[in-house]
């Protein structure tokens, strides 16, 4: 009787292992968005929450600025307040460029020469009222928002995607933004 179920046994165990191992794992391919327009997507950007990584290590408040360069590539200005809200500025400024021209959804971006890094947008609001950012091996993810907070419900339908591409939401540091009156 046990040895009829070990064919059975093994099928259910390369059907989990073969889901394990689709869309949603981290060895799949990183799928970006089908298409940005790149002038929709400049202007200001908030970090809602990131990845840990060493470069924004004790930042708050983060944004991310990005205007078009007379030679066609695009300016990068990353500020955030060191240590705490009250902080003085820290600002970091690079450089990105596109690396798909089909999509406009692959750049890299450097902020100091020869190293550069992959910066693929990976989801975008239909009225680019925020965008998620990461990287074919996961390391790095910033979700971003034309204002400092999402909605609940916004956030929640991110993070449902990102578990779909592979990124552990649970591994997202949320990024604290001052409070205007």
């Amino acid at each position: 009787m046990i040895k009829r179920f070990i064919p059975i046994l093994c099928l259910v165990l390369t059907v989990v292992a073969t889901h394990a191992l689709g869309r949603g794992s981290p060895e799949a391919p990183l799928e970006t968005v089908p298409h940005v327009d790149l002038p929709r997507y400049l202007g200001k950007w908030y970090e809602i929450a990131r990845y840990e990584n060493s470069f924004q290590r004790d930042c708050y408040g983060t944004t991310a600025t990005y205007s078009l360069r007379e030679d066609g590539d695009i300016r990068v200005v990353n500020r955030c307040f060191m240590g705490s809200l009250e902080g003085e500025v820290d600002e970091a400024i690079g450089r990105a460029w596109v690396t798909d021209a089909e999509t406009n959804a692959k750049l890299k971006v450097r902020f100091f020469w020869p190293f550069s890094g992959r910066y693929w947008i990976i989801d975008l609001g239909d009225d680019y009222e925020f965008a998620v950012v990461g990287e074919p091996s996961r390391k790095y993810l910033w979700i971003l928002a034309r204002t400092p907070h999402l909605a609940p419900e916004v956030y929640a339908e991110i993070l449902n995607r990102l578990i779909q591409s592979g990124y552990d939401p649970k591994r997202l540091l949320v990024t604290e933004h001052k409070k205007h009156p």
